[in-house]
């Protein structure tokens, strides 16, 4: 860039920062710090909009000033994704926190986009609700974040993913449109489905200012079990006869790790007398294996699997396979990681989506993740890499999106035709 540009841009840049100032207020428009880095891309801005208007119209000066924009919510994914190719100013939601409506009585909630989990959970909980999703780091994830990364848990067994939760949604579009789609009834057929377009988009054609979810009426009483079992054919026989019993199940996970005995978690939800009937059933199903009550913090095990001592060894990332594939797919992993002198730990959900993390030589992560990608993929499954140490040479996050590629593109060209959010960090440098 030559110095006339240099000074042209940072004209442009200034002349911006007092635009956006002039309805934001200074505390709201400050110079990003290295605590703002994308992927390791620093942006020059922070803007922090009160309300969904303010946003729309700050994402259309952005956008008409031929800057890029990074939608942020708690932070707590921002590192998922591919490093972006621009990163010109971070648009938090942290003011967009308020629960506009909870309609208890048609079990929905209107939310902003910048409310926590947890704080929307504990909200919920004082008229006996709850938004049945169990996503990573509730205390810090916004509804926004949490939308637009997808990310659900075990409960997804029992109540459906984040798309099955979502049902309306509002997004503001670089133009400076708020678009809203979707309603506070459970039931609606009308308009363009955007909340589930949006979610999983990681923010590359709106940034979600406030959501609509149905809830779920909270459990009576909750009782988890882990069953021990000798291997992983074991673990994948007793999955499946859980799946094709009668037993009522909220969710079902496999956790394996190096040369430990595989794990099988089980949580049930009801009344004291239905716990009990169905601890009983679960017993003859398991057999002589070792059945024993959990602690409900089995359901955070792929949450920890972020508590690592060397943060530069280890590698993780989210992998979907099909269910009949469990014992396979753990095979695989044991078996990549022997060759490549791994470590490894991996949370099987039932449903097939798990979290895998690899510890050992950056080299080998790097070879030993090619592997596994390149054996899901050809068996219609996928891995998503969502950390790697920094030792570690550069891989596409998402690996391949096959055919759905040219209508992905052809979706947000639709949205953001000047490619002003979240440029490059999506499926095919979307």
């Amino acid at each position: 860039m030559d110095t006339a540009t240099q000074s042209q841009t940072a004209a442009l840049h200034s002349s911006l920062r007092y635009r956006l100032i002039s309805f934001l207020g200074s505390e709201h428009v400050h110079a990003a710090s290295d605590a703002d880095i994308v992927a390791g891309v620093k942006p020059k801005l922070v803007v922090v909009p009160g309300n969904e208007s303010e946003l729309a119209e700050a994402l259309r000066l952005v956008s008409d000033a031929g800057l890029t924009a990074i939608p942020r919510g708690g932070g707590t994914k921002i590192g998922w994704g591919n490093p972006p190719s621009r990163a010109d100013i971070i648009f938090s939601t942290a003011r967009l926190n308020e629960i506009t409506e909870h309609a208890w009585a048609d079990l929905t909630v209107s939310v902003g986009a910048g409310c926590t989990i947890q704080t929307l959970q504990e909200t919920l909980a004082q008229h006996g609700q709850r938004l049945a999703l169990d996503s990573l780091w509730p205390e810090k994830a916004t509804v926004g974040g949490v939308l637009s990364a997808n990310d659900s848990g075990a409960l997804r067994l029992r109540f459906g993913a984040l798309r099955d939760l979502v049902i309306g949604a509002t997004l503001a579009l670089p133009d400076g449109t708020l678009a809203s789609s979707g309603g506070k009834v459970v039931k609606n057929v009308a308009g363009y489905d955007l909340p589930k377009l949006a979610t999983g988009a990681f923010g590359t054609l709106g940034i979600i200012t406030r959501a609509v979810f149905r809830l779920h009426p909270l459990p009576r009483n909750s009782r988890s079990f882990s069953v021990s079992v000798p291997d992983v054919a074991t673990a994948r026989r007793l999955i499946q006869a859980i799946q094709n019993s009668k037993l009522a199940h909220t969710a079902l996970q496999a956790r394996f790790e190096n040369a430990a005995a595989p794990l099988v978690d089980i949580l049930f939800e009801g009344t004291e007398v239905g716990l009990d009937a169905q601890e009983a059933h679960l017993k003859e199903l398991a057999e002589t294996a070792s059945l024993a009550v959990a602690s409900p913090g089995i359901w955070n095990a792929r949450q920890d699997l972020w508590s690592f001592a060397k943060p530069e060894s280890a590698a993780i990332a989210k992998i979907s396979i099909l269910p009949a594939e469990i014992e396979k797919s753990a095979t695989v992993i044991a078996k990549s990681a022997k060759v490549r002198q791994l470590r490894f730990k991996t949370v099987l959900q039932a449903i097939g989506i798990g979290f895998l993390r690899l510890e050992g030589d950056p080299a080998n992560l790097r070879l030993s993740l090619q592997d596994l990608r390149e054996q899901f993929e050809s068996n219609t499954g996928s891995l998503v890499v969502i950390h790697r140490p920094a030792g570690m040479a550069p891989i596409d996050a998402w690996g391949s999106a096959g055919d759905a590629l040219p209508l992905m593109k052809a979706v947000k060209k639709q949205l953001d035709p000047g490619n002003t959010l979240n440029p490059g960090r999506f499926v095919g440098g979307i």
